[in-house]
């Protein structure tokens, strides 16, 4: 039977570190020094994570994040800002070799992100995916994600809403409904709660983890068990490292490209 690696492995205190390592989790794979499709759940404890493509500026209040002491650090995919904190747990997916007919946005999204509907399903939770890539329930969202696709691999990434501090998230997130309107998106975007309010109770974290984990093997259909980081991995993350701490990726945006003599010389 395949086999589903699932990973528990986080720095909530050090988001920087917690990105670089997502962007080493997908290329370690990728490079096939790691063996099967694996699964990380994983949490920042105070930060705001921005889409490759945005700016910092006009997505999160520079004043509410500096008198808060919130970190803003920018991930490697696409999609929008999402605040996170330990009420928030983010869930990444990574698989190679799996091609679902149909286009790569369907693989990425309708296929792979149906995990984590699997997963909240399991928890008591009615939900659908709408918008490509939120998942809401009660026309409410709780879920968003972003994906890459690097030739035969498949990665996405999401963010949980389970006890977040909603009230935090207002405070330090800028919503340009203007700017989604003429995108075509869905009011829903703006509407947003926990699993905590859906429910009316209080799930643990360890709730969470079952409930991903059978979300995902039982759609790839897969044995999982747990793992700790491999050395690939680690190493690759600590390169990475750099590029996540500075100004210039989080704020100022430069191209990765100006970074990619970070991982070269690993990868000879």
């Amino acid at each position: 039977m395949t086999k589903l690696r699932v990973l528990l492995f986080e720095t909530p205190e050090d988001p920087y570190y917690n990105l670089a390592f997502e962007e080493a989790f997908l290329l370690a794979r990728h490079l096939g020094y790691v063996e099967d499709d694996t699964l990380r759940i994983w949490r920042n404890s105070n930060a705001v994570v921005i889409g490759y493509f945005q700016f910092a500026e006009e997505e999160v209040r520079i004043d509410a994040v500096n008198r808060l002491n919130v970190k803003v650090v920018r991930r490697f995919t696409g999609g929008g800002a999402v605040y996170h904190d330990l009420g928030n747990i983010n869930y990444a997916i990574v698989v190679r070799g799996m091609r679902k007919k149909g286009t790569i946005i369907d693989n990425l999204y309708k296929y792979l992100l149906g995990g984590a509907v699997k997963g909240i399903k399991e928890l008591g939770v009615n939900a659908r995916i709408e918008n490509i890539n939120d998942i809401v329930s009660a026309n409410r969202k709780i879920s968003g994600c972003a994906a890459k696709y690097l030739k035969d691999t498949l990665f996405l990434h999401g963010s949980l809403l389970v006890n977040t501090d909603l009230s935090k998230l207002a405070s330090v997130l800028k919503i340009s409904k203007k700017k989604l309107a003429d995108k075509d998106i869905s009011s829903v975007k703006y509407r947003v709660t926990t699993l905590n309010n859906l429910l009316g109770k209080n799930l643990k974290y360890g709730d969470i983890i079952e409930a991903l984990v059978k979300g995902y093997s039982s759609l790839l259909n897969a044995e999982p068990y747990f793992d700790l980081p491999s050395k690939e991995e680690i190493e690759l993350a600590n390169r990475l490292y750099n590029k996540y701490i500075s100004v210039e990726w989080n704020y100022k945006r430069a191209p990765s490209s100006r970074f990619t003599n970070l991982i070269k010389d690993f990868l000879k």
